[in-house]
Formats: structure tokens, C-alpha cells, sequence
């Protein structure tokens, strides 16, 4: 009876076995292309994709030449992909490691207002020319960030906002991180962009939105100095020259699926 059990459960785990490799493969390498979209790495994982199921391919069909070339080349790989792709890197294993919170916290009317006040601010900056940077906190933790700077932890104004970005405010140059609907720090150092693909017309502002938004997933706006653009970031990709409406629309969906992401 005892021995019948045990060879059925072997039978099982036989075929099972395989289903649970796949899966686990499949899993590591879908974490990857997210942790790393949008950027170089993102291309070069999928063709890495595409090699490993050629490396599988060629053992189980006995294709011995072809699967030694390919052990070889991915030992060369892994040493290439770390020197070359080092900033990605960086970045993936940063987001991999951040603690997690369960949205803004905020209410729906209370999103809206969030929105309103900052589309008050940053439109108000827009028309006068002057530069900001404001990074709204969702699931991945600021607090590092937050620490580079001056701690504010105060109720979100547009009388606030546009007193810290205005020249000769000491606090204008760095940037601002809101966590909720308060704005908690100012004078932040956020992490430029390492992207060498990126236009050489993206000033510092645009390079630290992109930057911190690569590394975690704030949604990140800025206000350019020199044209008065109105831009949003968001997982390392840049939206720009938003109008007001545009801004309202494109902030309220980013926060309110971050709520629905929290609730579910």
C-alpha cells in the first residue's frame, strides 16, 4: 500500500516537476522585463529570452554543437550584461529591495483635491517660467530621498508650492515629495538619469524626474524653466508638454489606479 502511494506520488511529481520549472522561469523573467522597461536592459532581456529557449531547445532535441556554443556565449554574457548595463542594473535591484506601502492613502475626493492643487501650482510656475519638481509617493517608500532634504510636513497649497520653487526661496533648486495629500520634504536630491539615449535637450529637472521614477514608482512632475512645459514621469518614461487638462486627466489616472492597486 505504502510503496503504491510513493510511486504515485513520483508519477505526479514527475510531471509535475517541469510545469513548476517553467513557471518559476517564466516568473523571474516577467519580474525582469518589468523592473527594467523602458530601458536598454528591457531589449537586451528579451533577447536573452529568446536565447534560453533556444539553450533548452538544443538540449532536448541533442543539438550538442549548438548547446555548447550557446553555454559558452551566456558565460560571456553575464559578465558583459553586469559591465555595460550597470546603471539597469542598479536600478532594477533598487526597486527590487523598496518596502512597500499600500497606495497615497488617499480618498477619491481627496485625490481630486491633490490634483487641483497642484495643477494650480505647477501651471501657476508654468506662466512665469520657473523650474520645479515635485515627486508624489505611491507604493515604493521616499524615504531616503526625504532625507536629503528639508522636512516640510506641511498641508499642500498652492501658495506653498509656489513659495518654495521661486527664486531666491533657498529651497528652489531641489525637489519636492509629497506623501499623501502633505508635502513633506523640500530641497530633495533625486538621481539623474543614466540613460546615454536620452535627447540632450532634457535639462537636470527632466533627467531627475526620469531618474527617480526609474528607480521607484513616484509619479514624478516637473515644470521646465526654459519653455514653461508642464511634464509628467512615470516608470522612466516622460510625458511632456501636458495642458492643463491633459495634467488633471493623466495625474487623476495615475493616483486613482494606485488606489484601485491598494484595495485589491
Amino acid at each position: 500500500m505504502w510503496n503504491s502511494i510513493v510511486e504515485f506520488v513520483n508519477i505526479y511529481w514527475s510531471v509535475l516537476k517541469p510545469v513548476i520549472e517553467i513557471t518559476i522561469l517564466w516568473f523571474v523573467f516577467f519580474r525582469i522585463m518589468i523592473f527594467f522597461e523602458g530601458t536598454r536592459a528591457g531589449q537586451v532581456w528579451k533577447g536573452i529570452f529568446i536565447l534560453v529557449i533556444a539553450f533548452f531547445l538544443a538540449q532536448k532535441l541533442g543539438l550538442n554543437t549548438l548547446d555548447w556554443i550557446l553555454t559558452k556565449l551566456f558565460a560571456i554574457s553575464v559578465i558583459a550584461i553586469i559591465v555595460i548595463f550597470q546603471p539597469e542594473l542598479r536600478f532594477g535591484l533598487a526597486r527590487l529591495g523598496q518596502p512597500h506601502l499600500f497606495g497615497t492613502g488617499l480618498k477619491e475626493e481627496e485625490v481630486d483635491d491633490l490634483i487641483r492643487q497642484l495643477s494650480s501650482s505647477l501651471f501657476y510656475l508654468s506662466q512665469r517660467r520657473i523650474g520645479g519638481i515635485v515627486a508624489i509617493e505611491r507604493e515604493d517608500r521616499l524615504k531616503g530621498y526625504i532625507n536629503s532634504g528639508i522636512l516640510i510636513q506641511a498641508r499642500i497649497t498652492p501658495e506653498l508650492i509656489e513659495t518654495i520653487f521661486t527664486p531666491p526661496s533657498p529651497l528652489h533648486d531641489g525637489g519636492v515629495i509629497i506623501q499623501g495629500n502633505t508635502l513633506v520634504a523640500a530641497s530633495c536630491l533625486f538621481p539623474l538619469a543614466q540613460n546615454p539615449y536620452l535627447s540632450h535637450a532634457l535639462g537636470t529637472r527632466h533627467r531627475a524626474a526620469l531618474g527617480i521614477s526609474e528607480e521607484t514608482d513616484a509619479v514624478v512632475l516637473v515644470v521646465s524653466e526654459e519653455t514653461g512645459l508642464v511634464s509628467l514621469a512615470v516608470g522612466g518614461r516622460l510625458t511632456q508638454g501636458l495642458t492643463r487638462e491633459e495634467f488633471s486627466q493623466a495625474l487623476r489616472d495615475q493616483l486613482v489606479q494606485t488606489k484601485k492597486h491598494a484595495v485589491s
